[in-house]
């Protein structure tokens, strides 16, 4: 007889993945658009540079407080069910016990295997089998603040040193084009391997974070443009 093999499932990569792709993503575009706009502004090398550090920093540490606020109330939640759902087991088993057999043959055994298998699972971890299967909470999936807060921090920080590598290194001449193209090209690829790790169309996700990256990049160039001409 062969071992058991576990498999690797998507779901078990959301939670981090989530947080980074979002990071990233957040880090290129929003840094990028602010780049862009300074630069249409008549922004010289050393305002871009500046703008891109300070929106860089100020991003990375957004992006983890709201993060881990968001994440944080999300634990919470979860486990506040588990109190009740530890409260519940504890003032009213068999009435537990029914509830959980009940899930097992809404999904299709028979009451007797139901009742079985109700019987094992609690006999393990009554909270755990409750946790995962009425309440849809497992350590797999659980929320994790700390851990959401750094990758999105991290990530944002990679993704904006982007654009300003481009801003700092680029000619002034093509100092637009160069951010804006490179930084679609780095949106493009953040969607092709976000969405093969998810296990989506890896083009069907380039395509719209691309397209939709782009539309925010010419709107921002096209205010700061604005500004410039005013400010002339």
């Amino acid at each position: 007889m062969q071992p058991h093999r576990r498999e690797r499932h998507k779901t078990a990569r959301l939670g981090w993945l989530r947080a980074a792709v979002l990071g990233a993503n957040d880090g290129i575009l929003s840094t990028a658009s602010l780049l862009l706009g300074v630069a249409a502004a008549h922004g010289s090398r050393d305002s871009l540079i500046v703008a891109g550090i300070a929106g860089l920093a100020a991003g990375a540490a957004s992006m983890a407080v709201g993060e881990y606020v968001s994440v944080s109330s999300q634990a919470d939640s979860e486990q506040a069910d588990l109190n009740k759902e530890r409260q519940e087991l504890a003032t009213d088993a068999a009435g537990e016990h029914a509830e959980l057999a009940a899930i097992y043959v809404g999904r299709g055994l028979t009451p007797a295997l139901a009742d079985q298998v109700a019987t094992q699972l609690a006999a393990k971890d009554a909270l755990a089998a409750h946790a995962q299967d009425e309440l849809g909470i497992s350590d797999r999936v659980r929320a994790r603040p700390l851990q959401a807060a750094f990758t999105s921090a991290i990530s944002f920080a990679c993704g904006a040193s982007l654009p300003v590598l481009a801003a700092a290194l680029a000619p002034q001449a093509i100092r637009i084009p160069a951010i804006g193209m490179l930084s679609l090209a780095f949106l493009a690829l953040l969607g092709t391997i976000a969405a093969h790790v998810g296990g989506a169309r890896r083009d069907v996700g380039a395509v719209r974070v691309t397209i939709l990256g782009a539309i925010a990049m010419a709107l921002t160039l096209g205010i700061g443009a604005l500004v410039g001409q005013f400010d002339g």
